[in-house]
């Protein structure tokens, strides 16, 4: 797959937001619903055509749009579509914060299985994943205040464009700290290559 169809294709993941947040502005709430829901099939068909596999993270997602899409077309209440990545976001960060807690972390996990010769020290993936937990965790609960207290246009800035500006500062925020780790890393090695020389 070439890298213009696949940046394409990921383009695709957003336009059941967009698609509510037009229909919602000039039509009905039923009918920004049923449109959200429609492109929301779209987009697993196309998943499911082009790259011949349906993660589960979209599959979750897809059924989450389906049942609050329905409670909002039973209530005529478009907050329960909005939900839906409020409720991801914290579904997510729990499931993480289980694998970490039980044991291997999803990030761990993934990196093991992988055939490459220099992987990242496992300390600092680990560091990694739980930053990304708290993530997760914190953005689903704001964008659930969004969905409740704030306009559509403010909910699909933050489902959109805001999306990219949040990560992308936690991205920043983790060069710095990846930077400390090593650092941190890098002096507790030399120290205890210190005292293993002066060791008689």
């Amino acid at each position: 797959m070439d890298k213009s169809f696949s940046k394409s294709f990921f383009l695709i993941s957003f336009l059941p937001a967009i698609a509510y947040w037009y229909l919602d502005e000039y039509y009905p709430v039923r009918i920004a619903i049923t449109g959200g829901l429609a492109l929301a099939i779209l987009e697993i068909a196309a998943e499911k055509i082009f790259i011949k596999h349906v993660h589960t993270i979209s599959k979750a997602n897809f059924f989450l749009i389906l049942f609050l899409g329905g409670l909002s077309l039973l209530g005529d209440e478009g907050v329960w579509f909005r939900l839906q990545p409020a409720i991801t976001g914290v579904g997510i960060s729990s499931f993480m914060f289980y694998r970490l807690k039980v044991g291997k972390g999803l990030l761990v996990e993934f990196l093991e299985g992988l055939p490459l010769k220099n992987k990242p020290p496992m300390f600092f993936v680990h560091s990694m994943e739980k930053h990304l937990t708290y993530y997760f965790f914190v953005t689903g609960l704001f964008m659930g205040y969004i969905a409740l207290f704030e306009s559509t246009d403010t909910w699909i800035f933050f489902k959109t464009i805001g999306n990219y500006i949040l990560f992308a500062i936690f991205y920043v925020f983790e060069l710095f700290w990846g930077r400390k780790l090593a650092k941190d890393f890098a002096r507790a090695k030399r120290e205890q290559e210190v005292l293993m020389s002066t060791k008689p």
